[in-house]
């Protein structure tokens, strides 16, 4: 986003409502703000349209899937000009759930979640680390996280 978008009061306590739980009755919010459903329609395509929101999800308990093991892996690269070409094969790994750019050691910073340790060897030894241009990996296993959080408004 290029330009700083403006919201009033009413769509911080539409944002505010809707980030904390985003299947929130529209009319729910139409009270508490004291304006029409229709109203609050309006505001939230409005927002939609300047790209502060971008969407909503369902999000799913890793750990009731079996997925007990969550770790951070540096990916470091062979050449920078491998960077597409790895992405690529990274989003073949559906265990791989996020991925980054970065400056400084790693050229792909991923965050994986793996039913065990022994799984995320497995997904390290056979899938990230055969991946053309990969050089190397550092792995940082999550012991727990303790803040997961969107930006506040």
């Amino acid at each position: 986003m290029s330009t700083k978008i403006k919201i009033d009061g009413i769509d911080k306590i539409i944002i505010k409502n809707l980030v904390k739980d985003a299947r929130t009755p529209i009319l729910t919010i139409a009270k508490e703000v004291g304006i029409s459903g229709a109203a609050i329609h309006q505001r939230l395509k409005k927002l939609e349209a300047s790209k502060l929101i971008v969407g909503s999800k369902m999000i799913l308990n890793p750990k009731a899937l079996g997925y007990s093991t969550t770790a951070f892996v540096g990916v470091f690269l062979d050449s920078a000009s491998m960077y597409t070409s790895a992405i690529k094969k990274l989003e073949e790994i559906p265990e791989i759930v996020e991925s980054h750019y970065t400056t400084g050691n790693y050229a792909i910073f991923i965050k994986i979640l793996c039913k065990n340790n022994e799984d995320l060897m497995h997904l390290l030894n056979q899938d990230i680390q055969k991946i053309k241009g990969v050089a190397r990996t550092e792995t940082f296993i999550s012991l727990d996280q303790q803040i997961d959080r969107q930006i506040t408004i």
